[in-house]
């Protein structure tokens, strides 16, 4: 076994997702040399804990990367625009947390349970996908392995994490005014940068980023390109339908498949879905039990439960599944292609 460390920087360290990403490399204990921590001017000077040692954030520039192996951007596609080629120049490989580069054709796009094999293909960045295609695709390749998948359509219950900082404030906030019986003025949600803005506290949201010619939002084509782009199949019939609700953290969805096979049924499915790596099944309908968004928060796998047969589709099956959307669907899936890439050798 190795024992090299690297020296990592994490640009957008003080965001959501950066601070989470700190506390994955500390609890997976990833093999970090140094550890630079980087962010917009604004926020530089902020002071961050990694492994008990005191960090001061610093202003991300192209001359940060000096010297850096690995690069975990977090901070906006226009930051990763500028600044992932100028990490990729210094010779750091840069694992990309944005839609900046998730379907160009020369970054792979990586759920390491899926499609690690793909890293061998890398060009400097690789892209992390979005956090509602992750957990849906970790859930479903052992599925798709096994008897194939020729459709898939999804709702997504999303948590206003996924939004930010500021949308979290916000729906607290908002919650608090309406209980109050005070009048709100929605500033942040479905999107800051939209024209109109919509109460997110008691409500449920469905528009997650913005709306697309086809009338398609900008979320859920990325859920149906991404998924082709990772499972490598343009055939793959992929919908989607993202909605926001007022939970803080952990995506919910709702997942209907239709396989290529005959012969799966639940119990096949169920067997699948609990030897698959990252996954934990909680399907005991009897016993109420199934994956909850306010359990997941916090934990690392993807989780499966709510598995039933289609009634008039004998390939068809339904399912839901839950996963912490700063966790598995951000950092945590970061960190793994960290990991895989010092496994296939790809990082030195």
């Amino acid at each position: 076994m190795t024992h090299q460390t690297f020296n990592v920087a994490i640009v957008g360290a003080t965001g959501a997702v950066g601070e989470q990403m700190i506390r994955t490399l500390e609890k997976l204990d990833f093999p970090v040399d140094t550890l630079l921590l980087l962010s917009s001017k604004r926020s530089a000077g902020k002071q961050l804990t990694f492994k008990g040692e005191q960090l001061t954030v610093q202003e991300a520039k192209p001359e940060s990367f000096e010297g850096v192996q690995l690069a975990l951007f977090s901070a906006g596609g226009s930051v990763s625009k500028a600044l992932a080629p100028e990490a990729v120049k210094r010779g750091a490989i840069v694992v990309d947390n944005t839609s900046a580069f998730r379907m160009d054709e020369n970054v792979p796009l990586i759920v390491p349970e899926v499609n690690e094999q793909a890293l061998e293909r890398h060009k400097g960045i690789i892209s992390n996908p979005n956090c509602s295609t992750i957990q849906m695709v970790a859930a479903l390749e052992p599925v798709r392995k096994a008897f194939g998948l020729k459709r898939i359509v999804v709702s997504t219950y999303q948590a206003v994490s996924g939004a930010g900082v500021d949308a979290i404030d916000e729906m607290y906030e908002q919650s608090r005014q309406i209980m109050d019986g005070e009048s709100i003025d929605p500033q942040i949600l479905p999107v800051s940068g939209d024209k109109k803005h919509y109460q997110i506290a008691f409500n449920a949201v469905p528009q997650i980023d913005v709306f697309q010619e086809n009338g398609f939002t900008f979320e859920e084509m990325k859920m149906i390109n991404e998924t082709k782009k990772i499972m490598e199949d343009e055939s793959l019939q992929v919908a989607a339908t993202c909605v926001r609700l007022p939970v803080e953290t952990g995506h919910s969805e709702s997942v209907y498949i239709e396989v290529q096979e005959e012969g799966l049924n639940v119990e096949e499915m169920r067997k699948l879905l609990s030897e698959a790596e990252g996954v934990t099944l909680q399907d005991d309908p009897q016993n109420q039990v199934y994956p909850l968004a306010s359990e997941s928060k916090g934990k690392d796998d993807v989780f499966v439960g709510r598995i039933r047969q289609d009634l008039d589709q004998p390939k068809g099956f339904h399912m839901w599944i839950v996963a912490d959307n700063l966790l598995k669907g951000a950092a945590l899936n970061s960190v793994q292609i960290a990991f895989s890439l010092i496994k296939l050798g790809l990082l030195k």
